[in-house]
């Protein structure tokens, strides 16, 4: 018979009673129930996103001293003591014996040191003690698409939704601060395309590189062949370490010498420390410079000086290092194509198809150029370039200084009586990225019908009316959920795209894009870290002396001139840095509060982010998910509103951001607007509350950009300082842009009571605009001008040949990359210097200022001519290219006499070109006008001295040089 044991719980000690089906009785002999935990109406904490009792999982929660009411409403007896606190879980990774995820900071911190310039965006997101990669997951890869995306992958007749893939169908946009937004333009920056911060990131084409860590140059740039010192180590918490120092010393103002010092800290991370810390900002040290101890001590204060050890002079050193921080840089891809037929849709179907289509060989056609490889000296992508065994063609094409080699299937060797088709799988299934051609009727694809380990990310394209002149494409995308999303954003509906450069250019950038994301997913960071720390691992082995940290030499040397008595530091040197500085803020679209209002709870929809101000650019990174979710170049800062802990940033063309920050009151915010006031032209708003005369009106006049246009005499617009030139922001608390024109005239006419955020014009009465603005204004001057109104003394044409035209494109170009899709082909247009003008409507009085004229203050334009009938003047066959229409002149298929005899003096003239430019930013009109006489005359130079050489000016087509200066900025009120 079965016996009680005896013990705590135990209903009785002794013989267990006989089993009985009394039900009844069965409930008496259960042991005693566990006394019930007080219940407390007090609210939980919001850090535990889950709270389970009755398990051993968690840390300790204190006990929760119970209310009255509660031990009212409680069964338990006054005088039983209180019951032991359970044990509670905050993460229900915790039950696996995983680490629990740390509860997301109000404020995110920044990185030690304070006043410490960082060089691009992975410097930002470097940490001292960064979670296992597991633990934390892929934040940006689940968020950052729609949900909608998965309810659609089930009616698309593309792609359909697998379990682990996240479908992009277009329309998803590019998620930024508050959710997903429209794709930018240029010259803005997508977000995931933002690298180095400390250096101006021009975009060149329509469709930008994205997840690029570019800052990965940073050691061949300020390091490499200059006097630096490399300390290498084994610390015991972040395990090898490599430590790359330089000072370096500029010339400042007033002749005065300025040092700084550029730091590289290497660990096992991907994310490397990257970037510049002034003297100013160190404690006052000896005139020789800090010592490397003393210098880390600021810089790194969590890593163990003791461990580092000087590194060797061994060349094999800095080549190391290069290696180990461009491991992530490549200019050379392979992506494979699978061909899919009518009907078909799975794998062995696809690896099956042994010739080309019609529609994929013109598909293939537009994609790439079909190459030899035997004996192709490029970039081969493991193809055989000798023997022929992996295929007689291949299929390889330039994109963005990449070098690209496709793995097509039906030019990889085909293997009769073998469904699986191994010589073909086994380059396609290596490839990250894999491009599925449809033909019109095929199945939709699954990624899970592809069985490989490599393939992220499949592009998927299919043909509509394939090989007509009406020939058209339509996109879909399937990725991994670990690996993030990436742009170019495919419009609504993915499609469709035209078969044209456009479409190629997108195709591209799609599939670059999608190998660097895919990066990031778990599997390839995995391997990139084992790699890395072997590296790191051998530099503290092998490559390393017995010079300690503490005896190694200073940085700089002592003077030969004596010693200098150092100058006094200025108040705010540290904000001076070209990096970005960083600030923890709360971050929200969109101007939330005016001046002087209080500052309550942070809101819902505010994001936790690192905001960085360098010398170029603005952004906002979320540290949870390493990602960037707003941008905006310096010179797009137009304005801010700030409070005590708030402020309101205005960029671009009128949007808002909401930044909240921590901390003493004021104190961030003052550095803030300091740092702004360095790095931007932008000022600070005003903020004004116009009442309304005994008609109705408030006394000014806009237009619908939200200028002023004019100001009435005698009115409390007038009183409070309004003047013509100055920019509305907000209107009743909503931005323009969000309002739009005929809701913004709406308010102004018949709300009850305005109030508006104004943006003063510049001292010279122009009105305030952002670069963007700017670029934009001046693309569209090219379609304001085919059919051009002949004015008297206003419109000087001169006549030039091809090459004096090359010359002159060679000495205005920027010198970027070549030209994108979406740029100019037969009218280019160069944005050099602009001003803006009032609307038609604007009425001014005799007092107010006048307003310049929205015409850039200097736009050169090259169109072509017709030819003049009855001339008797012809062009001469060996000027045009054959195939090439008139008028389309590359820039950089320069004439072969050109580059012979006319670079060297083209290059002098363009440095004096851009001297004049430079100087063109003057306060008063005549300083400008004159600025652009002197342009006038440099380039009347440039055709004098090409007639000299004995160019003949008629014996090519007419061109024509269209200077339209605007004379309307140089009269005098």
């Amino acid at each position: 018979m079965p016996m009680w044991t005896g013990g705590v719980g135990s209903p009785r000690q002794g013989t267990a009673p006989a089993p009985t089906d009394d039900l009844f009785a069965r409930k008496l002999r259960q042991p005693a129930r566990p006394p019930l935990t007080p219940h407390t109406f007090e609210p939980r904490p919001a850090w535990s996103p889950l709270l389970r009792s009755g398990s051993d999982a968690g840390e300790a929660r204190p006990p929760t001293p119970a209310s009255p009411r509660a031990r009212a409403h409680s069964h338990e007896d006054a005088s039983r003591p209180a019951a032991v606190p359970t044990r509670l879980f905050t993460d229900p990774l915790a039950l696996l014996g995983l680490p629990a995820e740390e509860p997301e900071p109000t404020y995110p911190p920044v990185l030690e040191p304070r006043w410490f310039a960082h060089y691009d965006v992975q410097s930002l997101l470097f940490d001292w003690a960064p979670q296992p990669q597991g633990t934390r997951g892929h934040m940006e890869a689940s968020s950052a698409t729609p949900a909608s995306a998965e309810d659609q992958s089930a009616i698309s007749d593309l792609l359909l939704g697998a379990p682990g893939f996240v479908s992009e169908l277009g329309g998803e946009g590019e998620l930024g601060l508050g959710g997903p937004m429209s794709p930018p333009v240029p010259p803005a920056l997508p977000n995931a395309a933002v690298s180095i911060l400390e250096e101006p990131q021009n975009r060149t084409t329509a469709y930008s590189l994205e997840h690029a860590d570019l800052g990965a140059g940073y050691y061949r740039k300020y390091f490499y062949g200059k006097e630096h010192q490399n300390f290498f180590g084994v610390d015991e918490e972040l395990g090898p370490v490599a430590v790359s120092l330089r000072r370096e010393e500029k010339e400042g103002s007033g002749g005065s010498t300025l040092h700084s010092y550029r730091v590289i800290v290497r660990t096992t991370q991907l994310r490397t420390l990257r970037g510049t810390i002034s003297e100013d900002a160190l404690p006052p040290g000896p005139p020789r410079g800090l010592s490397p101890r003393k210098l880390l001590e600021h810089v790194a204060p969590r890593l163990s000086p003791s461990c580092l050890r000087l590194g060797s002079a061994s060349p094999k050193v800095p080549r190391t290092l290069l290696t180990l921080d461009e491991q992530v840089l490549s200019f050379q891809r392979k992506v494979g194509i699978l061909y899919c037929r009518t009907g078909q849709g799975s794998e062995e179907e696809m690896y099956n198809n042994q010739e080309a289509g019609m529609a994929f060989t013109q598909f293939l056609t537009l994609l790439g150029d079909v190459v030899r490889l035997k004996g192709f000296d490029s970039y081969r992508a493991q193809l055989d370039t000798k023997t022929d065994s992996t295929g007689t063609h291949s299929l390889y094409t330039m994109y963005q200084d990449h070098e690209i080699m496709f793995h097509v299937s039906t030019m990889l060797p085909y293997t009769p009586n073998n469904q699986q088709q191994l010589l073909r799988k086994r380059h396609i299934g290596n490839d990250i990225v894999t491009i599925v051609f449809q033909e019109p009727g095929s199945k939709p694809f699954c990624p899970t019908t592809i069985r490989s380990h490599f393939q992220h990310v499949f592009i998927v394209v299919r043909a509509h009316a394939p090989c007509t002149p009406h020939a058209s494409y339509r996109v879909a995308v399937s990725r991994t959920q670990d690996t993030p999303a990436f742009g170019p954003a495919l419009p609504p509906g993915g499609g469709p795209f035209s078969a044209n450069a456009d479409f190629r250019a997108f195709l591209l950038a799609k599939a670059l894009n999608g190998e660097q994301a895919a990066g990031h997913a778990r599997q390839f960071h995995a391997m990139a870290t084992r790699t890395r720390q072997q590296y790191l691992q051998d530099l503290a082995t092998n490559e390393v002396t017995t010079t300690s940290l503490d005896s190694a030499s200073r940085f700089g040397l002592p003077s030969l001139g004596g010693r200098r008595r150092a100058t006094p530091r200025s108040p705010g040197c540290e904000l001076q840095a070209a990096g970005a500085l960083t600030w923890g803020v709360r971050a929200a679209p969109g101007a939330r509060v005016a001046v002087g209002a209080e500052v309550g709870s942070p809101d819902s929809a505010e994001l936790p982010c690192l905001l960085g101000i360098s010398a170029e650019a603005l952004v906002l990174v979320a540290p949870r998910d390493g990602r960037v979710v707003f941008n905006c170049a310096c010179r797009d800062v137009l304005a801010w509103t700030f409070s005590e802990h708030q402020l309101d940033l205005y960029h671009s063309r009128g949007e808002a951001i909401t930044l909240r920050f921590d901390g003493a009151p004021g104190q961030a915010v003052g550095e803030v607007v300091t740092r702004l006031q360095l790095v931007s032209r932008g000022c600070e708003t005003r903020e004004l509350a116009p009442p309304r005369d005994g008609q109705g009106r408030l006394g000014f006049e806009v237009d619908t950009e939200g200028f002023i246009t004019h100001v009435e005499r005698f009115t409390f617009a007038e009183k409070a300082g309004l003047r013509p030139g100055a920019r509305l922001l907000r209107v009743c608390g909503r931005t323009l842009p969000s309002l739009g024109p005929e809701a913004t005239a709406q308010l102004l006419r018949s709300a009850p009571k305005v109030c508006v955020t104004v943006l003063p014009p510049e001292e010279s009465g122009r009105p305030r605009r952002s670069f963007s603005e700017l670029y934009t204004l001046s693309l569209q001057e090219p379609s304001r001008r085919v059919a051009p109104e002949p004015a008297q003394d206003e419109t000087l044409e001169v006549v030039l040949q091809p090459i004096a035209k090359q010359l002159l494109r060679l000495c205005l170009q920027d010198g970027g990359g070549p030209p994108g899709p979406g740029d100019l082909a037969e009218e280019r247009t160069e944005f050099l210097h602009s001003q803006n003008s009032p609307s038609p409507r604007s009425s001014l009085s005799d007092e107010a200022p006048v307003l310049p004229n929205t015409t850039p203050d200097l736009l050169l334009v090259t169109t072509a001519k017709p030819a003049v009938p009855g001339a008797g003047r012809e062009t001469p066959p060996s000027q045009e290219q054959p195939g090439s229409p008139s008028g389309h002149e590359d820039r950089d298929n320069l004439a072969p006499e050109l580059k012979a005899s006319f670079l060297p003096r083209t290059l002098s003239l363009r440095n004096s070109i851009s001297k004049i430019m430079s100087e063109a930013g003057s306060e008063t009109l005549e300083d400008e006008w004159q600025s652009i006489s002197e342009i006038a005359s440099t380039c009347n130079t440039i055709l004098e001295s090409l007639s000299r050489e004995g160019q003949n000016l008629g014996a090519y087509q007419r061109r024509s040089l269209t200077w339209r200066p605007c004379l309307g900025s140089c009269r005098r009120t």
